[in-house]
């Protein structure tokens, strides 16, 4: 499953490899006040055929810019800075939520100039490494930077900078129907998504969302998949024989965020047997557990969504 922003350059890319290739187009948000139903740094790919993939509105935004731009009401010859909701009527007629106001950094991409920064913000996604990308307004030009690190996007007024992936990875340990409830929203929250199981027969009986499903270790699946920064490790199974394998290992990597369900008091013991295996206090003050905002959850989707409530206040609080 590719994430959005690797669709979105992709089809971009695929675009000007055309031997004839429209006329392509890359949107992004590099502003957003009040209401917004988009994020800045939300992208959007269109051409002149009027294909597009990716959003900065869900909703008429993306119709008037594209009418726009294949009228040539809105010709851009390399980079143009567009606003929209800067009127209540303009808010209306559009869908903005009341009070919404975007800027759109509208690019042309050129076929002679941008595939291989385009090939190299794939390349950087696929490999989970940060790649920072800076866009000229006056010219339009783009240019690349490995950096160490995902920082927000910075808009200076005529420069843009922009870092892409990698994306969050999250492993679950368990392939219960929480491990399904969770899958699916962290999916439709663009999180790549992997789940660990040894036990044979939970893996068969999976009825969630096409995600990788491992029956290896755990301790094996954190040590491959989920051991860098960008990565998020929650167990499930309430089985100690496996939940501990995959926290042992967990908190001694990098990984952004370990969590482990259960309540409590299974909480209490399972750190009694952390210390009893020599992990250290301040690893074990890394664990999130009872894992998930508490919100009085019951059944396992109430439960999943505490679980993504607490990741997404943690990222913003992080940003």
């Amino acid at each position: 499953m590719q994430i959005p922003d690797q669709s979105i350059l992709s089809s971009a890319l695929d675009w000007l490899s055309e031997a004839a290739a429209p006329p392509v187009w890359l949107c992004t948000i590099v502003a957003a006040q009040g209401s917004s139903p988009r994020p800045p740094g939300a992208l959007l790919a269109c051409n002149g055929r009027g294909e597009q993939v990716g959003s900065l509105s869900g909703g008429c935004i993306e119709e008037d810019l594209l009418q726009r731009l294949q009228s040539g009401a809105l010709p851009v010859a390399q980079a143009e800075l567009i606003e929209y909701g800067v009127t209540a009527e303009e808010n209306e007629r559009l869908g903005l939520p009341c009070g919404g106001r975007l800027q759109v950094l509208v690019q042309r991409l050129q076929a002679d100039r941008d595939p291989p920064w385009l090939r190299a913000a794939l390349d950087a996604i696929a490999a989970r490494r940060c790649l920072r990308r800076s866009v000229a307004v006056d010219t339009g030009a783009t240019v690349t930077t490995a950096e160490e690190h995902h920082a927000p996007l910075h808009f200076a007024g005529r420069t843009l900078e922009q870092t892409f992936g990698p994306q969050m990875r999250l492993l679950l340990v368990g392939a219960g129907q929480l491990g399904q409830s969770l899958a699916e929203l962290a999916l439709a929250m663009d999180y790549e998504v992997l789940v660990v199981d040894p036990r044979q027969r939970m893996l068969a009986q999976w009825q969630g969302p096409a995600v990788p499903l491992l029956a290896g270790m755990p301790d094996d699946a954190v040590r491959e998949h989920a051991s860098d920064r960008h990565s998020i490790v929650i167990t499930l199974t309430h089985d100690p024989r496996i939940d501990d394998m995959a926290l042992m290992e967990a908190l001694t990597t990098d990984a952004w965020y370990v969590g482990a369900l259960g309540s409590r008091r299974t909480t209490e013991k399972r750190l009694q047997r952390l210390r009893q295996l020599d992990i250290p206090e301040d690893r074990l003050a890394v664990l999130h557990a009872p894992v998930g905002l508490d919100i009085g959850s019951k059944t396992p989707l109430e439960i999943a969504v505490s679980i993504m409530a607490q990741l997404v206040q943690l990222r913003r609080a992080r940003r």
